[in-house]
Parts: structure tokens; C-alpha cells; sequence
């Protein structure tokens, strides 16, 4: 099913959202809670699936992949029903920068975190990519079970933070694995030690490392989320302690 041609607008700068622009007839399809706001004309369904499946077995088949990545059974389509354009907003439920990716311009095909997903033209398929290495699945955690979306037409991502875009050209790339949003066709993917027993126990970098090898695009986030939560709670318990030990 070939993807519908969409236009749209990055909006703002520190916590960014994407302003997608539909002709008459035109669909985008987004996780449950993105949306932000929508113009006159937009009507929104629920349906089981992207919508890329046409058979009954298909349908089962993208409901439980779906199920694999812990995400909802259901994804939310808009559609222009009007006779002029109209309008659709979404954005992430924390700051940072959308990415947009145009599918036919990576290969048809594009490997993210399942939580950088934000929306995409309809007729994407958004299925699930197992690594091939033993290693990132016993212990890869948020990077085991990745999304793989394919189609010729523009997908958007969410990267906490800034977002930077490296090119690989027969190269090797390590990474906090939480630091992944996505990358293309042609890199692969793998989990290996972070280094010495003594770097890894005292380094402050994890024991692990996500390492990216091979010739394609690569897309990292600055701030993710994990990395933005720990910092908050840690700022919380201290503030409390203070505020406890003051009282004393």
C-alpha cells in the first residue's frame, strides 16, 4: 500500500511538535494521546493496527506484535474529510525535538525505539524488529524489542533533548543505549561490554554499551527520557531530605 503524501511544519524550538497538513482525503496515523489539536474537517478513529494490513490474518498478526512491544492494540487515524486542507497536531509528553524521515530516502525502512514513534503517513507498516545478537536481547532492555516502520512515505520521530544525525560509512558507532532513537537500513545492531571491570564498576557510563556498525544513518538523542527522570526523582528525594533534615 503505498504511503499517502504529506506535508507539514516543525513547531517551536526547545519542545517541539509537528503540524501535519492534509489535502482532502489524506490520513495520518499516531499512538493514542500525540495529538494536540486539530482544525475543521479532521475526524479521528480508532482501529486496530496501522491500517497497512488488508487480510483478517494480517490484522492478528500487527495486534500482536504490537502486544510484543507493550504498546496499545489500537492507533488513532485522522482524516481530512473536508474539501480543503486541514490540520493536525502532535507531540511527545515530554520536551525535545521531532525528527521527520522520509521512508523512500532510507530504503523503505527504518529501525527506532519504541517510544520515539510518534506519527507517520498512512500506509506505514509499523511492526517490531527482534536484534539478531543473543547479547541485546538478555540484556539490552529498552533496546531488545525495536519498531520497525516501513513504507515510501514520511515517518516522525521524538528525540529527547537535541537530536544529532550521524552517517556511517563502514563505521562503528558505541552508545548509551538509551541515547538510540533510530537508524536505517544497513547498520546493525548489537550490545557489548562498556570496557575493563574497573571502567564499568566506577566509570559512571553503565556496564553496557549499545554499539551501531556498518554503512546508513544514524539519529541519537542528547536528553532521553530515562536519563531525565532519574535526574528528576534523585532533585525530589534530596529536596525532601533537606526539607526534613531542616525540620529537625
Amino acid at each position: 500500500m503505498a504511503s499517502h503524501q504529506l506535508d507539514y511544519e516543525i513547531l517551536g524550538s526547545h519542545a517541539q511538535s509537528v503540524e501535519i497538513i492534509l489535502d482532502p482525503g489524506e490520513t495520518v496515523i499516531a499512538e493514542a494521546g500525540a495529538m494536540n489539536y486539530m482544525t475543521e474537517g479532521v475526524r479521528f478513529e480508532t482501529r486496530m493496527g496501522d491500517g497497512s494490513e488488508s487480510s483478517v490474518l494480517g490484522k492478528l498478526w500487527g495486534m500482536g506484535k504490537r502486544m510484543l512491544t507493550g504498546e496499545s492494540l489500537f492507533m488513532t487515524h485522522f482524516s481530512n474529510h473536508a474539501k480543503r486542507q486541514a490540520r493536525v497536531a502532535f507531540a511527545a509528553p515530554y520536551p525535545g525535538t521531532v525528527v521527520p524521515v522520509n521512508l523512500a530516502e532510507i530504503g523503505g525502512t527504518l529501525i527506532c525505539q519504541k517510544d520515539s514513534f510518534l506519527c507517520a503517513a498512512r500506509g506505514t507498516e509499523i511492526g517490531i524488529s527482534f536484534s539478531k545478537r543473543i547479547g541485546a536481547g538478555f540484556f539490552g532492555g529498552e533496546g531488545f524489542i525495536l519498531q520497525r516502520l516501513s513504507g515510501d512515505g514520511l515517518a516522525f520521530l521524538h528525540a529527547g533533548g537535541a537530536v544529532i544525525r550521524k552517517e556511517l560509512r563502514d563505521e562503528t558507532l558505541r552508545l548509551d543505549t538509551g541515547c538510540l532513537v533510530g537508524f536505517s537500513r544497513g547498520i546493525d545492531y548489537d550490545i557489548q561490554l562498556a570496557g575493563g571491570l574497573k571502567s564499568m564498576l566506577f566509570g559512571g557510563e553503565g556496564i553496557l554499551l549499545a554499539t551501531l556498525k556498518g554503512t546508513g544513518t544514524v539519529w541519537l538523542q542528547s536528553l532521553p527520557f530515562s536519563r531525565l527522570a532519574e535526574r528528576v526523582y534523585e532533585s525530589t528525594v534530596k529536596a525532601r531530605e533537606d526539607v526534613r533534615g531542616g525540620g529537625d
